[in-house]
This record gives C-alpha cells, sequence and structure tokens, in this order.
C-alpha cells in the first residue's frame, strides 16, 4: 500500500520531512532561504515549523518509534 493512502505511513513521511528539512536548514541555511516560494518553498516552510514546534515534532518521532516497536 502506498505511504498516501495510509494514515500512520503518510504521518510518518510528514514528520520525516520536517526532520530533514530542519536539519538541512541548520546545517546549511543558504540552501533553504533562497527558495522560499514554489515547490522548493515547501522545504522551507517544513524547516520553519521543526524549528517553531520542535517540542512537538519531538514528541510525534517517539510516538511514531513506539508504535513501530508495539507492531
Amino acid at each position: 500500500m502506498s505511504a498516501l493512502f495510509n494514515f500512520t505511513s503518510l504521518l510518518q513521511v510528514l514528520v520525516l520531512l520536517i526532520c530533514t528539512s530542519t536539519y538541512i536548514h541548520s546545517m546549511w541555511p543558504a540552501v533553504l532561504d533562497k527558495n522560499k516560494t514554489g515547490i522548493l518553498g515547501l522545504f522551507w516552510k517544513c524547516a520553519r515549523i521543526g524549528e517553531r514546534m520542535s517540542p512537538y515534532v519531538c514528541l510525534c518521532c517517539i510516538i511514531i518509534a513506539i508504535n513501530q516497536l508495539i507492531q
């Protein structure tokens, strides 16, 4: 089944996108800062979400990890 049709897989993909974008922005901020619009602007927006809501993103990562251990 595709990750887009399974809700838990979709959430995992979104959290992974947020975490990856935040990490890339912390290492190389110029890469994402010059692309604030368009398709590449999605990564900049995800980096902003990861920076500003990091405790909640961290909590989501922990919940997803525990969910994977249980299954």
